[in-house]
């Protein structure tokens, strides 16, 4: 095979065989075909795209390109979640809990984020002692014996994804849906679990800046799931203003507990409370929506979500009465508020510009490099639909030193005036199977 073979063939949008998708994957992963050519294949299919089972075919040699950690030795159906990513979006350490509660086993591997937000792994590390490096035989009977588990991924799992994604972040091939779904996939894939739920976000704070452009990365995302007989369904939600209130790593840690002892924001819990009804009938713990909503409400009320976040914190070496007594987290030196400019209904809330000035006060990385800072970030007050007076508290800072008039300037820019009423945004806007 000559690769400049298989770019013509792309070029001229020619479907490509099996045997062609294995051969560039493993040559590609070896160091056999350079980068130069591997970013001319990419651009042809960013404009010409690729079927259903090139996709899917592209998904699983991503997936074998490295490690398969084999969780059958886990006991019940493992049902993995993956968000698409957004500004507050904690839903992983309100969520697994809650489902690990009714007892389905919860074997999450993470990221780190890079960008406006914090990853999930970098939340949980604001906890002290908390490992988030856990081998593969300690993983396993952690989630046997509590039902959850939440580490970072394994340096050897789909070593494919981690070189072409490093590419296209630089060659302006990210936004491809065959290209975002392959990558997604194959990491889930390769992470051993029996189902997939998909939490696939759309607006200004996610990656899919509109709703059709999210149902069709969900469906191929789906799609690839069947080929590969795994069960995958997808959620699709609303990222057009912060889910919670809530920026920032030890903030959102805070939020998450908030929301396990019943006290968190509607939206957070509701968000949870659909995504956690579909996993448990993924994982036959229940038969209907109500059963299942039911189940997890119980779990809440109860403690037993709250005391199995207790639980993974402490089986990864966290101080655990930080899940207890969350006031013990470190807070910044400086906290203060920022207020309303004028009176009426915030119409619009710029997800993006709050998660960058987050980012921009050490809640986030610009680099791979850079350093979290995680006691700073924002709480906001008001969110779109709500009223304000002027002079009334919009958002709470928490910063160590950053914060600058350009930095107030950006943050006001992202909320927008209406004097006529406005609706509140609906959060979820379909479940896909």
């Amino acid at each position: 095979m000559r690769m400049v073979d298989l770019i013509e063939k792309k070029k001229d949008n020619v479907v490509l065989t099996d045997e062609e998708i294995h051969e560039l994957i493993q040559e590609y992963t070896k160091g056999d075909i350079p980068d130069y050519q591997m970013s001319a294949f990419l651009m042809a299919v960013v404009f010409n795209g690729l079927t259903d089972h090139e996709t899917a075919q592209l998904t699983l040699e991503m997936m074998h390109s490295g490690d398969v950690i084999d969780l059958s030795g886990i006991h019940g159906i493992k049902v993995d979640k993956h968000s698409t990513g957004g500004v507050g979006d904690k839903t992983s350490l309100v969520l697994g809990p809650m489902v690990a509660a009714c007892g389905v086993p919860v074997a999450k591997m993470s990221g780190r984020g890079l960008g406006h937000t914090g990853g999930t792994l970098d939340k949980m590390e604001s906890i002290p002692g908390l490992n988030i490096y856990v081998n593969e035989e300690d993983f396993i009977k952690q989630v046997n014996d509590i039902h959850l588990a939440i580490i970072g991924q394994t340096a050897s799992l789909d070593p494919a994804d981690k070189k072409m994604y490093a590419l296209r972040d630089v060659t302006g091939t990210v936004q491809s849906i065959p290209l975002i779904a392959s990558s997604i996939m194959s990491k889930k894939l390769a992470a051993g679990s029996d189902a997939i739920l998909l939490d696939v976000k759309y607006g200004d704070g996610a990656f899919m800046k509109n709703l059709e452009d999210a149902k069709k990365l969900a469906r191929t995302m789906i799609t690839i799931g069947q080929h590969l007989h795994k069960d995958t369904r997808a959620t699709i939600s609303n990222m057009s203003q912060p889910l919670g209130y809530a920026i920032g790593n030890s903030l959102e840690v805070k939020e998450a507990i908030a929301t396990l002892n019943g006290n968190g924001p509607e939206d957070l819990l509701e968000l949870c409370l659909t995504a956690g009804s579909t996993m448990l009938m993924m994982a036959q713990k229940a038969e209907t929506v109500t059963e299942a909503r039911k189940m997890l409400e119980e779990a809440i009320s109860s403690k037993k979500a709250l005391h199995a976040l207790e639980a993974m914190v402490k089986a990864q070496g966290g101080d655990s009465d930080y899940i207890l007594y969350p006031e013990k987290f470190t807070m910044a030196e400086h906290i203060f508020d920022v207020y309303a400019p004028e009176t009426g209904y915030i119409e619009d809330l710029e997800a993006l510009t709050l998660g960058l000035v987050s980012m921009r006060l050490g809640g986030g990385r610009e680099t791979v490099t850079d350093e979290i800072d995680h006691s700073v970030g924002l709480i906001l007050h008001k969110k779109i639909g709500d009223y304000v007076e002027q002079g009334e508290p919009l958002v709470t800072v928490h910063d160590n030193g950053k914060w600058t008039k350009e930095r107030k300037e950006e943050l006001l820019s992202a909320f927008h005036f209406s004097k006529e009423k406005v609706e509140k945004p609906i959060l979820i806007d379909e479940i896909m199977e």
